[in-house]
């Protein structure tokens, strides 16, 4: 299968093939045939899998057969995203997608003045890209009107509510004109997901090509298990050990990410951290240093690390383990994608068992490496053995025993 057999225009097969798209993934195959046929689309994917192209591409090709930007002008297409980050990568998509579309598309958010922002919307915008905070102020200040939408995108849905988003939602919902063409992606499906669906959708489509609990297969996965006060040392030894060069690492806090790239600095390992207390131009920065690679680690909090899109990127790292097992999944699937290999590394301490032991739970058929690391001044939990395999699809344990 490759965009032409899914008539794509080829003004836009020829943007895709450019940036290394010849092949669309499984969510991009199922969703844009009927998003084309102007179908209302409820989509459930995990990280990773190419949701944005999936609705970017059609809606691009729809603006141009529908000859859309010649109409009254106005907004017409209205995407919200849950972080800023994810909302520049989607206005950075439709920039690399739509180079021959004759389309004009602004991306707003907060934490920056909004004078750019306004300047670009009294200038014309066909496609606006937002996150619900910025856009609702906006939309008070009347900047923003949106009776002219036809096309209306939720993106990573469970991650806005997460976000308290769920009163701008449903408050940007009633300025929408009642006859349009909506699109509503979520890596998870709780039953608050599936109440908002039903009351915005008409007779969608559904479409699902993972359960949240598959990670992505190309990702090798291992844990350590080592005291909370050791990990520091075991990561500058796991970067030597392993030859690590790039790797994104996860915390749970904004105060954890700051101490430990203080760490890593000391180290003498480059690094940088991204979370919600950073303005938006140091976590702009720190995100173009870790895409260039000047920068060795990007230290990120999960609501800030949504959006993030590296290429190649090989190793993940989860330094502390998530509270919920489906955080886990987003985390890895940060590697491993478009095809590419990739390896997930994980620390566990005693506190976090409990959380280790759901994550299980969730993988089901998956073979991990547990190791008790063997470097001097890294000590170990008394409760593990060294160099474990256990292989969860038939509940086998290949060596060694488990306490938990």
């Amino acid at each position: 299968m490759t965009f032409e057999n899914l008539n794509i225009l080829p003004a836009i097969c020829q943007a895709l093939k450019e940036k290394g798209y010849v092949n669309p993934t499984p969510i991009q195959e199922k969703a844009i045939p009927f998003i084309l046929e102007g179908k209302d689309v409820f989509g459930c994917a995990q990280t990773g899998t190419g949701k944005t192209a999936a609705f970017a591409v059609p809606i691009l090709q729809l603006f141009h057969t529908k000859q859309l930007t010649k109409k009254t002008p106005g907004i017409k297409a209205l995407i919200l995203a849950p972080t800023r980050e994810l909302a520049i990568q989607i206005g950075e998509s439709f920039t690399d997608y739509g180079p021959k579309i004759n389309i004009k598309h602004t991306v707003i958010f907060g934490g920056v003045s909004q004078g750019n922002q306004t300047r670009a919307l009294q200038q014309g915008v066909d496609i606006l890209i937002a996150t619900p905070g910025r856009l609702m102020d906006l939309m008070n200040q009347g900047f923003v009107k949106l009776h002219t939408i036809e096309f209306f995108v939720l993106d990573e849905v469970d991650r806005m509510l997460d976000m308290g988003f769920i009163r701008d939602i449903q408050k940007i919902i009633t300025k929408l004109p009642v006859k349009r063409q909506t699109v509503f992606f979520s890596a998870t499906v709780p039953p608050e997901i599936k109440k908002l669906a039903n009351g915005l959708l008409t007779n969608p489509v559904s479409v699902q090509v993972a359960a949240v609990s598959a990670p992505a297969e190309a990702v090798k996965q291992s844990i350590y298990f080592v005291e909370k006060q050791d990990k520091k040392d075991l990561l500058k030894l796991v970067l030597e050990k392993e030859n690590i060069n790039h790797a994104l690492v996860f915390m749970r806090t904004k105060h954890g990410a700051n101490k430990l790239v203080k760490d890593l600095v000391k180290f003498g390992v480059s690094a940088e951290a991204i979370h919600g207390n950073k303005s938006q131009s140091a976590r702009q920065k720190a995100l173009e240093g870790f895409k260039n690679r000047t920068i060795k680690l990007l230290i990120a909090t999960d609501i800030a690390s949504r959006g993030i899109d590296v290429d190649k990127l090989t190793h993940v790292i989860n330094y502390e383990l998530p509270e919920v097992a489906e955080t886990y999944i987003h985390r890895i699937g940060r590697t491993g994608r478009a095809g590419e290999g990739g390896t997930a590394i994980s620390f566990c301490a005693t506190e976090e068992k409990t959380y280790w032991k759901d994550i299980l739970k969730l993988l089901g058929n998956v073979v991990i490496i547990e190791t008790t690391p063997k470097f001097n001044n890294v000590r170990t939990l008394a409760d593990t053995e060294p160099e474990r395999k256990r292989n969860f699809s038939n509940n086998r344990r290949f060596s060694g025993k488990r306490k938990f």
